[in-house]
């Protein structure tokens, strides 16, 4: 993209006074860079400009566009963030000096890199669109990896996938998780994403036209009940997201197993609508048992929001179909960033800061002083915060956002550290379990509790998940036996 081009569609996005802003920005990005070159040739700018765009593309807002202009100058150039905050103000500046520290991230030095991420996540929780801006610029640069050394291109491959994939998932950015893992996928695993690829050719043309026909059928059963959908496409999942359901025990590796290899998506004018939309698809095509999820009354914890059904459409075809209003659309496409998103006011809805549903958001930098090395970091990390999630429920229905192979135990601590000490077992879903059973998503946990109980068993160090957990149990078995070593 020229500067001219991303220039004509600020124009369109964007009130006149953010548009002289934004060009200004453009304007002084440029003439930092100014003789610079990026590794794969053509002037430097080329980034900034497509990193901005993107950020343009996920409808944020002025200072967040200027920022991705301005991320690598106090990086690369003699231009200090001094003079950035005098010329653009103490927002932009900001945020150019959160992406600054997050730029230096790498896999280079186990402690260095410990540290640098805890800057990251420190930054996050004081404004998250930092780590935004560092998704539009992993985003581009994954496409230029070509010209990089075997090594280096699968060191920043598995970081995108271990590291800025699950983050972009937890903040509810479930088509820029996508985009990161599709792009990384080829670099760190080139056979595996080969296979992948010739598995899926054939059978995404064939579903793709399955898919187009039951769109036009399920538009003429919507209208003739006067219900007027805001769009209807099609969609194919994510090749590295496929990949893992597929290479799942029980999928077995085969393609027939999965039925959301493309997915239909019906947008509805409102709440109501979406309601009405499920009964006339399930009134016209049959739908398969077991597979109807509503993620309206029941949100994910990353908060998204759909009604999800599989049916038998043309050919005994299994296709499944997503239904949503704009909102909620809004939000399984852009996540934490649909609060920033440019309002015909010209201004972003809401502040920059984490809400409290993102509060996790605060706790990664929090447990760096909570364990006692670095890889102990590392590994919390990848286990607590950004491996697979589940959600439980309270009697009362409150959800409970939990790792993978969570237990009874990380649940009680989740909910109050009192109820975790006093734990003596769960009634999950109505059955007793023992303090280590593992819990799945959707399972309604009651836990049981001894008043007597004075704490808990450093035991439970062997099987419980939750940094939270570990923190409880270690620092009252110390409080208990001083001499007793707690690993």
């Amino acid at each position: 993209m020229t500067d001219q081009e991303f220039l004509r569609a600020i124009k369109r996005q964007y009130d006149p006074d953010d548009t002289a802003r934004i060009t200004r920005a453009l304007q002084f990005a440029t003439k930092a860079h100014a003789g610079q070159s990026r590794k794969s040739g053509g002037p430097y700018i080329q980034h900034p400009i497509a990193v901005a765009d993107r950020l343009r593309q996920m409808r944020l807002d002025a200072e967040t566009v200027m920022a991705g202009l301005l991320h690598d100058v106090p990086e690369d150039t003699t231009t200090t963030l001094a003079e950035i905050e005098a010329e653009f103000g103490p927002t932009v500046a900001f945020l150019v000096g959160g992406i600054t520290k997050v730029g230096k991230v790498k896999y280079r030095g186990l402690d260095r890199y410990i540290e640098n991420l805890q800057k990251m996540f420190i930054a996050m929780a004081e404004d998250v669109r930092v780590v935004i801006i560092k998704f539009a610029d992993r985003l581009d640069n994954l496409q230029t990896l070509d010209v990089l050394p075997k090594e280096k291109r699968q060191r920043i491959a598995q970081e995108t996938i271990e590291l800025y994939a699950p983050l972009a998932h937890r903040l509810g950015m479930g088509e820029i998780k996508g985009e990161l893992e599709d792009l990384a996928f080829p670099h760190l695993s080139p056979r595996e994403h080969l296979w992948m690829s010739t598995q899926v050719g054939t059978q995404y043309h064939q579903l793709e036209q399955v898919v187009e026909e039951l769109t036009w059928r399920i538009r003429e059963r919507l209208a003739q009940e006067d219900l007027s959908p805001n769009d209807i496409h099609g969609r194919r999942k994510h090749l590295y997201s496929l990949y893992k359901k597929i290479t799942r025990p029980e999928n077995n590796r085969d393609l027939r197993r999965i039925y959301d290899l493309v997915a239909l998506r019906i947008v509805m004018p409102n709440l109501g609508g979406c309601y009405a939309a499920l009964g006339v698809v399930h009134r016209h095509w049959k739908p398969m048992p077991g597979r109807f999820k509503d993620y309206i009354a029941q949100p994910k914890p990353n908060g998204y929001r759909s009604l999800h059904t599989t049916v038998f459409g043309p050919n005994g075809v299994p296709v499944e179909i997503q239904i949503r209003d704009p909102q909620m659309h809004d939000q399984a496409e852009y996540g934490v960033t649909a609060h920033w998103h440019y309002t015909e006011s010209g201004k972003p809805d809401t502040g920059s800061r984490v809400s409290p549903k993102l509060a996790w958001v605060n706790e990664l930098a929090e447990w760096r002083r909570q364990v006692d090395t670095p890889e102990q970091y590392l590994e919390t990390l990848r286990i607590d915060a950004l491996h697979q999630r589940i959600f439980c429920f309270t009697p009362n229905g409150d959800v409970i956002d939990l790792p993978e192979g969570a237990t009874v135990v990380d649940f009680a601590y989740h909910v109050h550290s009192d109820l975790g000490d006093r734990c003596v077992g769960a009634r999950v879903n109505e059955k007793m379990c023992r303090v280590d059973s593992t819990l799945k998503s959707g399972d309604v946990v009651e836990i049981v509790t001894e008043k007597r109980r004075k704490g808990p068993n450093p035991d439970w160090l062997d099987f419980v998940k939750t940094q939270a957990a570990r923190s409880h149990i270690r620092r009252a078995a110390r409080e208990q036996d001083t001499t007793r070593p707690i690993p």
